[in-house]
């Protein structure tokens, strides 16, 4: 089996990622994913072309490979297949995490506010003294500010108790690093309190890390990146992108819209996998990090068929065809039809708890 990010002399865990595809269209040999070590990875690719089924298929990779620990982001809800046999994860519905997990300085621009105005400045102030958000609304009602700032800020932080994401007893990112998946459906959630949760689990994940504190070496895997790479959540993912390798943690971010990656993802990505594209921006936001060694422009070596993908590797210095294995466990990203094919019957949906909190 080859296994792409990794030298050849190397060794390790590996996630069985599919076979190669011969340039008339079989099958041919084995293709691993080295996780032995971080890496930095995009998977890209138009609606339905496969993009979150690969990002599901590292998934369990991860799951079976020793010492390293997967985290999923879920904004579909359509994960959840990762914890039935054999990979048995866990999914945590919507989420809570504690109101002093996120960094004081976020607090304005999660709701909208301006740091440097008077109604930010405070929302930063009584956050960066305040361990929950009962605390901070109380603050607020005690701030020496006038009667309009204090009014402004208490509707505020009202809108975000409204959210039902900060609870005294929320998320220990601890909880996440252990040999199974773990799986963050978000999928109840508006957008900003699901990047408050991104960026909670992406900053704790990193200084959990730094700090040694945790064993195996997280990985994070984002669906739909583009929701959280332009708001609340992009510092802590940005720091795993540039600064995550020395401490070990892994970063793979999915989209279907890759213009709307900032520069540095694509950039400092080690690891390219593409599925079909075919939009002109995001064609081009690809083909802009185009290597040397790569012996054609990006664009023409793109597949056009369902479940393959064109994998560019830093590390070797290659460029591979590949042809996406079958998922292990349920495939909830896939599309249902109007009438089942081949005498097949719906698959169910299983129902979602969106009150379930993370214990």
């Amino acid at each position: 089996m080859h296994v792409i990010g990794r030298d050849p002399d190397a060794s390790g865990p590996v996630c069985t990622l599919g076979t190669y595809r011969a340039r008339d269209g079989s099958t041919g040999a084995p293709v691993g994913l080295d996780v032995n070590r971080p890496h930095a990875a995009v998977v890209v690719g138009k609606r339905g072309s496969g993009k979150s089924h690969t990002l599901g298929v590292v998934a369990e990779g991860l799951a079976r490979a020793e010492g390293v620990s997967p985290v999923v982001v879920d904004p579909m809800g359509v994960f959840s297949g990762l914890a039935a046999d054999p990979v048995g994860g866990t999914v945590h519905h919507a989420p809570r995490i504690r109101a002093d997990a996120l960094p004081p300085s976020a607090w304005p621009d999660l709701l909208g506010l301006d740091s440097t105005g008077p109604v930010g400045s405070l929302v930063w102030r009584v956050a960066a003294e305040a361990d929950s958000l009962d605390e901070m609304q109380s603050a607020v009602a005690d701030a020496d500010a006038t009667a309009a700032t204090r009014r402004a800020a208490t509707n505020h932080l009202a809108l975000a108790d409204s959210w039902g994401v900060f609870d005294p007893e929320g998320l220990a990112v601890s909880d996440l690093c252990g040999p199974s998946p773990d799986v963050l459906d978000l999928s109840a959630m508006d957008e900003r309190p699901a990047s408050a949760v991104v960026r909670v689990v992406a900053r704790g994940l990193y200084e959990a890390r730094v700090a040694d504190s945790v064993d195996y070496l997280p990985w994070l895997l984002v669906d739909e990146a583009h929701a959280f790479v332009d708001g609340v959540a992009e510092p802590a993912l940005r720091t795993i992108l540039t600064r995550g390798r020395a401490p070990g943690v892994g970063l793979v971010l999915a989209t279907q819209r890759p213009s709307a990656l900032p520069d540095v993802a694509v950039s400092q990505a080690d690891l390219r996998i593409a599925h079909r594209l075919t939009a002109g921006p995001d064609v081009s936001a690809m083909a802009a990090a185009d290597p040397t060694y790569l012996d054609s422009n990006l664009e023409s070596r793109l597949p056009r068929e369902l479940g393959c993908a064109l994998v560019v590797d830093d590390t070797t210095e290659s460029v591979h065809d590949v042809r996406i294995r079958e998922r292990d466990t349920p495939d909830g990203g896939s599309t249902p039809t109007a009438v089942p094919s081949h005498g097949a019957t719906p698959a169910a949906v299983p129902s979602r708890d969106a009150s379930e909190t993370m214990e």
